[in-house]
């Protein structure tokens, strides 16, 4: 158990897939301009991790070494089919939004990297923690750069069509924020964060 609870906090700090690893990058700062895009891609990805580490994981003492990538995809393209039809047909907004980035997760360095350098070597336990962890990490990420761009960006969250936070109309929000450019500044200053509390809990 203690095992699988490291494995799980790896994760969401000591290995973060985006502030650690720095894989998968591409998505995160694209649809991070939001705290509800960060959340159902988070959600999404999260399952797909879990799931397919759990399948690949169970088959791997069948595999064969040589053909093991196109079948790690074939698994993973499956979860991620399922992903993609449940958003268009129950969260049409966010689906538009998030656009591309959904079936892409088929070949996103996070999960195509958890299964070759985890789940294809560990047991189905220890992968599901492995993929979890890596979910919950890849979320947080996500969601901190959602608040951050959204709410200093635009001076408002809005979640499920609902404003739960409105800055004002004195604040002037700075729209750089909600670009590329500013999603590289707030992900800088994740890392120099983490880096800094990392550190003082070494000390």
């Amino acid at each position: 158990m203690n095992g699988s609870l490291s494995v799980l906090k790896n994760g969401i700090a000591r290995e973060n897939a985006l502030l650690r690893l720095m894989i998968g990058l591409c998505s995160a700062l694209a649809v991070s301009v939001r705290v509800e895009n960060g959340l159902f891609m988070g959600v999404a990805a999260t399952f797909v991790l879990v799931m397919s580490n759990i399948i690949i994981s169970a088959i791997r003492k069948v595999t064969p070494d040589n053909i093991r990538i196109p079948i790690f995809l074939v698994v993973i393209s499956s979860f991620v089919t399922i992903v993609d039809l449940v958003l268009k047909a129950n969260f049409p907004a966010v689906y538009e939004r998030l656009g591309v980035w959904i079936p892409l997760i088929v070949v996103n360095c996070i999960i195509l990297g958890r299964a070759e350098a985890f789940a294809y070597k560990r047991g189905i336990v220890a992968s599901a923690m492995d993929g979890i962890g890596m979910g919950i990490g890849y979320t947080w990420v996500l969601m901190v750069m959602g608040l951050v761009r959204e709410l200093i960006g635009t001076g408002k969250i809005v979640l499920f069509d609902q404003v739960v936070i409105n800055l004002g109309p004195r604040f002037l929000p700075p729209v750089f924020l909600v670009t590329f450019p500013g999603a590289f500044l707030v992900f800088g200053l994740l890392i120099m964060v983490l880096n800094m509390f990392t550190n003082k809990v070494g000390d």
